[in-house]
């Protein structure tokens, strides 16, 4: 019996007012993970910072189910492999138009030009990545012939899996079929690999579509848990279920989860629609305010707004500090994401770290610190006189450490309550144009204000030897 791989195209749909925050496509990713799909299909990626963290962390939450995401036709494949080369079982995908009117109206090319793409580009993810899917857009509107090496071509470069798709969803199921047969006369290659197919739903003849395929001697149906045009998951598996016997065909999707976990897609998918895409940051005369309807997404751009460079790894670290802050309180300020940043995020040795430190100040004299740093065991100290207790105490850092960074921005807050209140301290300091926050937390201002500049410091240290 048949064996027919079933992927969900969900996250792929495009559509207005419909949207998924970063946690809830990871949800989505392991519900259908545990669903027994057998491809998950990802966008692809247009910014590197965050579709690349959020196609790893798909990546890392999926065990069972492949994971694939589209390469754009001569681009470099290192950014989209980066990210997806950490999945149990990855796939490239490279798509392209193959009827006149898309090749040459929308993507400008000729047909010569078109077979040279197709075939430099899934070459160069064979290279990286031995799953490799060509999908033939439009392609029940393309001529015949080149259909036929377009497809050819593909195989020849790599290609382990061809998808046909009836792009306009014009087609009866009775003539998809017929066009499905025609290939594999056409292309004696397809044998060699893996034929999927994709539908519209046009005619609502997308399920009836996929199902004659399957007859015709297609392997591979793409399909959604959550359907906007497409061909219904739900209903597919169940076909493939009631009529096996007939199509001499069986998938994977446990139907015995089927309904319940299509409802839980569904309702997730639902709660999107009216979300606007760049969720809920909203601003006043106070700043700019986050909520618990803000993704990851919103927390990047506003984590680059306040001047940080923060690489995904620590981005993933301030979402999931800023996720349990949220549950506790309405809206996040840009002071208090300051203090989850520096609290959270690029946290390193540290080079330099505090012995003592005496700080003396009156109406009458000027503030003056003295400060003792250990480096490498190596004790350093400095004394300085300043405009208050705070500069004093930053400029004999300076003094010791023979550094000076332009001073961002400092913050103070009480974290407990009484006299013995604990005091909490944010220091950003800039250096070679990116901005660096250490935090530091005492029942003395002085004491906070120095372990923030050190925190800081360190930060800036590290990056400088890395470098």
């Amino acid at each position: 019996m048949k064996q027919i791989r079933i992927s969900d195209v969900t996250m792929k749909q495009a559509a207005e007012g419909f949207n998924l925050s970063f946690k809830e496509k990871i949800e989505l990713s392991k519900l259908l993970d545990r669903l027994g799909v057998d491809l998950i299909e990802l966008e692809g990626i247009s910014n590197p910072r965050i579709d690349g963290l959020r196609i790893k962390s798909i990546a890392a939450a999926v065990g069972s189910s492949a994971i694939a995401v589209p390469v754009q036709l001569n681009s470099d494949v290192s950014a989209v492999w980066n990210a997806l080369q950490t999945a149990k079982h990855p796939r490239l995908q490279v798509c392209a138009p193959v009827s006149p009117v898309q090749m040459e109206y929308l993507f400008h090319k000729k047909p010569e030009a078109m077979l040279s793409a197709i075939e430099n580009t899934i070459s160069a993810c064979k290279a990286v990545c031995p799953d490799v899917e060509f999908i033939a857009d439009d392609a029940t509107r393309s001529e015949p012939a080149f259909l036929s090496k377009a497809l050819q071509t593909a195989i020849s470069a790599g290609a382990t899996t061809v998808t046909l798709c009836d792009t306009a969803g014009t087609m009866l199921p009775t003539e998809f079929a017929a066009f499905i047969q025609a290939q594999y006369i056409t292309v004696p290659a397809l044998e060699t690999v893996t034929l999927g197919i994709s539908c519209v739903n046009t005619l609502s003849m997308a399920d009836a579509c996929a199902i004659a395929a399957i007859s015709a001697g297609a392997g591979h149906i793409k399909a959604a848990t959550y359907p906007l045009g497409s061909a219904n998951l739900a209903n597919i598996a169940r076909l493939i279920s009631a009529k096996g016997d007939a199509l001499d065909a069986e998938c994977g999707i446990h139907t015995t989860q089927l309904s319940r976990i299509v409802e839980q897609i569904a309702w997730m998918c639902q709660s999107g629609k009216g979300k606007p895409v760049s969720q809920s940051t909203t601003e006043d005369n106070s700043g700019i305010y986050l909520s618990e309807h803000d993704d990851i997404a919103a927390i990047s751009r506003t984590v680059e707004k306040l001047g940080y460079d923060l690489s995904e790894e620590d981005i993933a670290k301030v979402y999931d500090a800023f996720r349990q802050i949220v549950q506790k309180k309405e809206r996040v300020s840009t002071k208090e994401l300051d203090a989850i940043i520096a609290s959270a995020a690029m946290q390193v040795p540290a080079t330099y770290q505090l012995d003592t430190y005496v700080v003396t100040s009156g109406n009458t004299i000027s503030a003056t610190a003295h400060i003792k740093l250990t480096k490498n065991g190596q004790a350093m100290e400095g004394v300085c006189m300043g405009d208050g207790s705070i500069d004093a105490a930053f400029m004999a850092i300076e003094k010791i450490t023979g550094c000076h960074y332009e001073l961002d921005d400092f913050q103070l807050q009480a974290v407990t309550e009484g006299r013995e209140a604990m005091g909490q301290t944010v220091v950003k300091l800039r250096a070679g144009g990116k901005v660096y926050s250490g935090r530091g937390i005492s029942t003395d201002i002085v004491g906070a204000g120095i372990r923030a500049y050190l925190s800081a410091l360190n930060k800036i240290v590290y990056e400088e030897a890395a470098e």
